[in-house]
């Protein structure tokens, strides 16, 4: 099960990666794609399963846009929604499952 939310995760990470090596980033593509992984990371954070490693990355994406490194910026914020989605999504599978491993 957990192969299935790393897979899904690889996944996101490398269309993430793809989208934003395509083009040159400005200001306001990083402020949505900061916008974007700050709301995953929010609704991660209120469901109680947030990664620590969103915010590292969310901290990370600001100071590179502070730098005017915008493409290294909107990256990094797409890979901060893809951490943050991914935990959503291993939470809820995690919620399913584990009555399974319970012993009865």
């Amino acid at each position: 099960m957990r192969t299935r939310v790393l897979i899904r995760l690889a996944v996101i990470l490398s269309v993430a990666g793809m989208t934003t090596a395509a083009f040159a980033a400005s200001a306001d593509d990083f402020k949505a794609a900061y916008a974007k992984a700050e709301a995953a990371a929010k609704q991660a954070v209120k469901m109680k399963t947030a990664w620590t490693t969103t915010g590292k990355e969310l901290k990370a994406a600001k100071k590179a846009a502070a730098a005017g490194k915008y493409d290294k910026a909107v990256e990094m914020a797409d890979h901060a929604r893809g951490l943050a989605e991914a935990s959503i999504a291993q939470s809820k599978e995690q919620a399913k499952i584990w009555p399974d491993a319970v012993i009865r």
